[in-house]
């Protein structure tokens, strides 16, 4: 199985840029609604990745290939908005599924999702590139990731990557926890549970974080671009 890297995600409307117009009309809440949580037992799909793990638990390649082609984007995802630079999410995007590899006999399902837990190694990996090279997380004008999407029109593109921008470069200025609290809540759209079991904190924490983030994002967007 050869590793590769995910597409560069979206920069169409998100649910943290909805998030962003409500608190500027003083509309926040705790956030968008939950999901309902994880799905049923006798969800298909659950069960299609429960008997991949599985078999990719005893040595199946080609199950593990699956498990990638399934995870892969929301790992690229998660990464890719917590660095704000596109080589350095796939390099990381890449290093996760090396380490879920060796660390899958390991696996549990006790309260784990398996996407959960390849995020939960993507943090920690994320946490471990920025000690080891003693940088700060930051992103410039000049370094904002470049942008493959067709769109209608040059005037269109434009206003879309200027928008889109503005918002990496926005929510890179937020304290870290901050950014960590909205890139799970609205890129990769988990619960307020699902976050609270990924940073450590409890629900309430999250949702109070959550608030503040929304806010102060909100406040540092250009007038012109929300």
């Amino acid at each position: 199985m050869i590793l590769h890297a995910a597409a560069q995600p979206s920069l169409s409307a998100t649910g943290l840029e909805l998030a962003i117009a409500s608190s500027i009309r003083g509309k926040v809440d705790s956030g968008r609604p939950a999901s309902s949580g994880p799905p049923p037992d006798d969800d298909p799909e659950r069960s299609r990745i429960v008997a991949l793990v599985d078999l990719a638990k005893g040595g199946d390649s080609e199950a593990f290939g699956e498990l990638y082609d399934h995870y892969a984007d929301q790992v690229f995802r998660y990464v890719y908005y917590r660095v704000g630079d596109r080589a350095l999410a796939e390099d990381l995007t890449g290093d996760v599924f090396v380490r879920a590899l060796r660390a899958l006999p390991r696996f549990t399902w006790q309260g784990t999702d398996f996407g959960a837990w390849l995020t939960t190694i993507a943090r920690n990996l994320i946490t471990d590139h920025y000690k080891s090279s003693r940088t700060k997380r930051e992103i410039i004008a000049d370094q904002v990731p470049e942008t493959d999407d067709v769109r209608d029109g040059p005037e269109q593109e434009a206003l879309a990557n200027d928008a889109h921008d503005a918002l990496m470069r926005a929510l890179h200025e937020l304290p870290s926890d901050q950014q960590e609290c909205l890139i799970s809540r609205f890129i990769l759209e988990q619960s307020i549970a699902e976050t609270a079991a990924l940073m450590g904190r409890s629900p309430g924490a999250i949702k109070q974080l959550q608030l503040r983030a929304i806010r102060a994002l909100a406040r540092t967007i250009p007038g012109e671009l929300r």
